[in-house]
């Protein structure tokens, strides 16, 4: 007769193997939390790489109730300017992957400072969680209201000089009025350190500066405050605000290789306010993020509140975005590439 296993091992044996079961059911367990259950009662960030007032933050502020609604968590706009929005944009990049960070980056700042490897950049936009553009439209070059610049010829005659106001080398302001300057052959200046685009516009009230190239959603504001006055349209494509504001096309007769030069710069653009996240953020939470901003933007109230303000919400999605700033990038030749990195980096 087989003799009886003793009940001090049979019961350690137990305990053992009931260990073993709950350590391999936890992580399992906690896979199964939902984005939903997540985000609730936790804080999300929006992130803005420039200072408060300008158009990234006006949007920042304008989006985050909304999304707020949508995630049913806390969510909150954090300024940190600096660099143009590329210090923020690097820190954002090495961030926690866990969802709870997003930034309304520059799509025409970020994008061209990796197209020309400016030695700020620590980011690849190919491997962020995009969520999408919220807004684009065509870019603006303002002057002063009571300036005698009152036309694109006026700036292209002899003896003319142009300060243009900027906040970083790479942000939209300094690059655009860069290329604009080398394209129609201004004298012009390029003074950054400003912390955003209403900083600028107040500068050109001032007459501290003569110039600015901004968005038109942004521009509007301050031709409306009497801060400003459009001198031209820089894309084909007319401004909703400022319909009869000559394009840049129609006000100099340009060459073909100003032309691409423009049609280069308006498609770069055209890219917008762009909601990213870290990468790596896991599958499930990030597919939650993306169909929230697009929940969000359809949002009646959020689109009212838009056209009322005159931000408007001109929604491309993750897919879109992701494929637009790939094309930039890869537009131009080699050649090409090392002259825009010339005039945006060092030229000025």
């Amino acid at each position: 007769m087989r003799a009886r296993q003793p009940r001090t091992k049979t019961l350690a044996w137990t305990s053992s193997a009931l260990a073993t079961l709950i350590a391999l059911a936890t992580p399992a367990a906690a896979q199964t939390e939902s984005p939903a259950d997540f985000y609730r009662g936790k804080t999300v960030k929006i992130i803005v790489g420039f200072g408060v007032g300008g158009g990234y933050d006006t949007y920042a502020r304008m989006l985050a109730p909304y999304l707020r609604e949508q995630l049913k968590t806390t969510v909150i706009v954090e300024n940190q300017p600096g660099a143009g929005g590329l210090s923020a944009l690097n820190r954002l990049y090495a961030a926690p992957p866990d969802g709870l960070q997003l930034m309304l980056i520059s799509g025409i700042a970020s994008t061209l400072s990796q197209l020309v490897e400016q030695g700020e950049v620590r980011y690849d936009l190919s491997k962020v969680g995009h969520l999408g553009i919220v807004s684009a439209s065509p870019w603006m070059w303002l002057g002063g209201q009571q300036s005698p610049i009152r036309t694109a010829a006026d700036a292209m005659k002899a003896g003319v000089q142009l300060s243009w106001g900027a906040s970083g080398q790479i942000d939209g302001t300094a690059d655009g009025a860069a290329i604009t300057c080398t394209v129609l052959k201004l004298n012009c200046k390029v003074i950054g350190g400003y912390r955003g685009t209403a900083e600028i516009a107040l500068a050109i009230e001032r007459k501290e500066m003569d110039a600015l190239y901004v968005s038109d959603t942004s521009a509007n504001l301050y031709v409306k405050s009497g801060q400003s006055r459009p001198v031209a349209t820089m894309a084909r494509t007319k401004s909703r605000f400022f319909p009869d504001a000559p394009s840049i096309f129609d006000a100099v007769k340009l060459t073909p290789e100003q032309e691409w030069w423009f049609d280069f710069r308006s498609t770069l653009d055209a890219l917008g306010r762009v909601l990213i996240t870290t990468p790596g953020v896991p599958t499930d939470r990030l597919a939650f993020l993306q169909e929230a901003v697009r929940t969000m933007v359809r949002d009646p109230a959020l689109l009212a509140e838009a056209e009322k303000t005159q931000r408007y919400i001109d929604y491309r999605d993750p897919a879109a975005s992701l494929a637009a700033i790939e094309r930039v990038i890869k537009a131009p030749t080699t050649a090409q590439r090392a002259e825009i990195k010339h005039i945006v980096l060092s030229k000025y």
